[in-house]
């Protein structure tokens, strides 16, 4: 059906008066948007799947019940997960640098793109260092990590602009450099926090399971380690959409 319809279109299709671009890095801007938009619903949607629909319902769930899902669900779940964000932040971040290379090139130091690099990245793996040093006791009290969380996020977002800020850095370049470093403390959290601690609890979860064998009693620290990063990260997703859709069609970021 759908190539049928498909093959009906053509005629239409060529009608059209079009016209590709001629700059090769037009395309390969075009792939980078399309590989991170595509990668980025699949990781952004499993990320809202596991926080509204997940957790609360296996809260709901018999022990016996809910270790047959996660024993099932979780493996793929997480598989997709996992890559779905290594291929959004890749993505994003070359179409990042290209952009910071432009500035730097129309700024006249070319060297300039490769600074700002260094400096954003040193300054958002200090965020995740942060973060997990307060989630790696598995806090009880989620209400004083927020806070922490909301303070370092909003520092490191106005420490990373004052660093970028120059005449030629364009608000595109500058509304990524804080919504990309939120991707990147996010990935960060999903292969240093999540991963790590989910990978251990569904293999305990199958042998249980299948083995009858009991949850160790570390169980119960990966599970809150885990919780509060993927809490961490569906809350942090909503201003770096913000940011990362400002770059385009919300301009009101400047260098000075």
């Amino acid at each position: 059906m759908g190539f049928t319809a498909a093959f009906l279109l053509l005629p239409l299709l060529a009608e059209l008066n079009m016209q590709l671009p001629e700059n090769v890095m037009a395309h390969v801007e075009q792939v980078l948007r399309w590989v991170h938009f595509t990668a980025g619903i699949v990781w952004l949607g499993l990320l809202y799947f596991f926080n509204l629909v997940n957790v609360p319902l296996m809260k709901e769930l018999d022990p016996a019940t809910k270790g047959k899902v996660v024993a099932k669900m979780m493996p793929r779940a997480l598989w997709y997960f996992r890559w779905g964000g290594v291929a959004t932040v890749g993505a994003g971040l070359l179409y990042f640098i290209i952009y910071m290379m432009r500035d730097a090139a129309n700024a006249g130091d070319a060297g300039l793109a490769w600074k700002w690099l260094g400096m954003w990245f040193a300054v958002w793996a200090v965020v995740w260092g942060i973060l997990y040093a307060f989630v790696r006791p598995a806090p009880a009290n989620a209400m004083v990590y927020a806070g922490v969380a909301i303070v370092v996020v909003i520092a490191a977002s106005w420490l990373v602009l004052t660093l970028l800020s120059h005449p030629y850095a364009s608000n595109r370049t500058l509304s990524i450099s804080v919504g990309g470093g939120m991707g990147l403390v996010m990935l960060l959290n999903v292969w240093g926090v999540i991963w790590r601690c989910q990978k251990r609890l569904v293999a305990w979860t199958q042998a249980n399971v299948e083995q009858g064998t009991p949850m160790p009693p570390a169980a119960v620290t990966l599970a809150r380690q885990a919780f509060l990063a993927s809490r961490t990260n569906a809350w942090m997703s909503l201003p770096m959409l913000f940011f990362m859709a400002a770059s385009s069609h919300y301009p009101f970021l400047s260098g000075r």
